[in-house]
């Protein structure tokens, strides 16, 4: 028997404006068996966790082009 899935997440590839992200929400909406989209909004949070990641990146990015 395969599994059942009630909810999906989508992870937006940057910040966006709320005015700007309407037209994804409403694109979203119009797929079949969207019952709702959920706005999460942004916070220092938020920042917080991008500046780490990214720094954490760039530096394995740096270590691996560095040469020996």
């Amino acid at each position: 028997m395969t599994d059942r899935i009630h909810a999906l997440t989508v992870v937006l590839e940057r910040i966006v404006r709320s005015d700007d992200v309407q037209p994804t929400i409403a694109a979203i909406k119009e797929l079949r068996n969207v019952a709702d989209v959920k706005v999460h909004i942004a916070d220092v949070a938020t920042h917080a966790a991008e500046t780490r990641a990214r720094g954490h990146l760039t530096r394995k990015l740096y270590h691996a082009l560095e040469p020996e």
